[in-house]
């Protein structure tokens, strides 16, 4: 299986050293999933932000857009034509995973909304609620946590989406079309450390009680690889 990683930001420079970057941290955790899976998988990279994309929509079985710093709703011709790309991978019916940005994109795309939530700021690891058992979730889990980082939210779902899970912070935490589209609001590839060098870099953004919050819900276990698994077999298909 190939999987093509539309990338939608860069990590910040003095995090890369430590972090690497956001296309590295999903094959990671993407990858250590597929082979405690045995399945075979590699991943290619497109800079979607500076305009590269494949050539064909079939040069992969599937696609991941990534989280990134801008929101969905800003005046930018990249996110327009990955907004484009996104309802051309829609109408082809290929595999397509969402994350954070990438999650609200794709809702924005395909007529649902995106706004700067008025709970605000959503930081450290999240507890969402399973209100659906799809196919790809094995067993019998009722709820996933993940680390977010995020202050914008899908206020309306697009049309067919299904709604996964929710949260009392986030009420449309994952949510998925048909069988080839699978968003969320978390980021599975996003680790403990990471989450804390941001919290830390936009504490004064935060507020306190916020950055507070968040550092000490770093504490709490985390279900990644969990959530990784469940993406792989997605992208696999049924």
């Amino acid at each position: 299986m190939k999987v093509g990683i539309l990338q939608a930001d860069s990590v910040l420079d003095q995090f890369q050293a430590k972090h690497g970057n956001y296309p590295g941290m999903i094959a990671e955790v993407l990858g250590d999933a597929a082979r405690a899976m045995d399945v075979d998988v590699t991943f290619v990279t497109y800079d979607v932000e500076h305009g590269h994309y494949p050539e064909s929509l079939d040069d992969c079985d599937g696609y991941v857009i990534t989280g990134s710093k801008k929101s969905v709703y800003d005046d930018e011709a990249w996110i327009r034509a990955l907004m484009d790309y996104v309802r051309d991978l829609h109408a082809a019916k290929k595999k397509t995973v969402g994350l954070c940005f990438g999650h609200q994109l794709v809702a924005e795309a395909l007529g649902g909304k995106t706004l700067g939530a008025e709970v605000g700021w959503g930081v450290g690891i999240h507890d969402s609620q399973l209100v659906e058992q799809p196919w790809f979730i094995d067993g019998g889990a009722e709820h996933y946590t993940l680390i977010v980082s995020h202050k914008d939210q899908v206020v309306r779902l697009p049309e067919g989406a299904e709604l996964i899970a929710t949260s009392d912070f986030c009420p449309n935490s994952m949510y998925t079309i048909g069988e080839h589209i699978l968003t969320m609001q978390g980021h599975p590839e996003f680790k403990r450390e990471y989450s804390k060098d941001l919290m830390d870099m936009r504490e004064d953004i935060l507020g306190p009680d916020t950055y507070t919050r968040g550092v000490a819900s770093l504490d709490k276990p985390l279900m990644r690889d969990d959530v990784a698994r469940w993406t792989i077999r997605f992208l696999q298909g049924t």
